[in-house]
C-alpha cells in the first residue's frame, strides 16, 4: 500500500485482479501555478501554486490562498503540466559572447576632442 503523508495526495486504489479501473469526476486534482500582481502596471510574479480540479476553482483557491495575504490586484493561474521548458541538453542554446570589447568606449579616439572642448571653453 502506498499511502502519503501529503493531505493533498488521493491514491487511487488499484485492484489487481482487473487490469481497468475508473477516475471519478474531481478525484484527481490538477497543480497550478499562481502568479500575482502587486499594483497595476507591475509584473506579475510567481507565488506559489495550489492543487483544484479545474482552472475556475484554482482561481478562486488561489485568491483566498494568495490574494488575502498582502496587496494583490490580480492573479493568474496556470497548469503546470501547460508550462514548457527546455531540456538541459539545450543548455549551449543561452551561452553568450562573454568577451563584450564592443561595449568599451577604449577605440574611440574622443579624449583630444573632449580636452580641445575645455581648452576652448575657458
Amino acid at each position: 500500500m502506498n499511502e502519503s503523508l501529503d493531505p493533498r495526495v488521493n491514491r487511487l486504489r488499484l485492484n489487481n485482479s482487473d487490469g481497468s479501473f475508473t477516475i471519478e469526476e474531481g478525484e484527481n486534482w490538477n497543480v497550478f501555478e499562481v502568479f500575482h500582481q502587486e499594483k497595476r502596471g507591475a509584473h506579475h510574479e510567481h507565488v506559489g501554486c495550489v492543487h483544484a480540479p479545474d482552472a475556475n476553482l484554482a482561481l478562486i483557491f488561489a485568491k483566498e490562498q494568495f490574494g488575502r495575504r498582502k496587496k494583490c490586484v490580480n492573479l493568474w493561474v496556470v497548469r503546470s503540466a501547460d508550462i514548457l521548458a527546455f531540456d538541459l541538453e539545450d543548455e549551449d542554446m543561452f551561452a553568450n559572447n562573454p568577451d563584450k570589447t564592443y561595449r568599451d568606449a577604449s577605440g574611440f579616439k574622443v579624449m583630444e576632442k573632449i580636452n580641445k572642448f575645455k581648452a576652448q571653453s575657458k
